[in-house]
């Protein structure tokens, strides 16, 4: 015979499976922490991203500079040794 199941089973496997789980306020908190840390890495991008377009117009400024003296005076690889 079939055993069957009733409200009160249901209620217990349902609370031993959830205690597990945080609460609500637990959840919203760590999500709060979750997504300063999101804002502050997004921010470091922006950061990064600015300072890598700074370091490339310096470069491709030393470039043209560099083109430019070369011309003025070329190297000599013998007159180096």
């Amino acid at each position: 015979m079939a055993q069957g199941i009733n409200g009160d089973d249901v209620r217990k496997i349902v609370n031993d499976e959830i205690k597990h789980l945080p609460s609500k306020d637990d959840f919203y908190g760590k999500m709060d922490e979750v997504m300063g840390e999101l804002k502050a890495i997004r921010e470091e991008i922006t950061i990064v991203g600015g300072r890598q377009s700074e370091n490339s117009d310096q470069l491709e400024d030393h470039e043209e500079r560099i083109a430019k003296l070369e011309k003025v005076r070329p190297t000599n690889p013998s007159s180096q040794l």
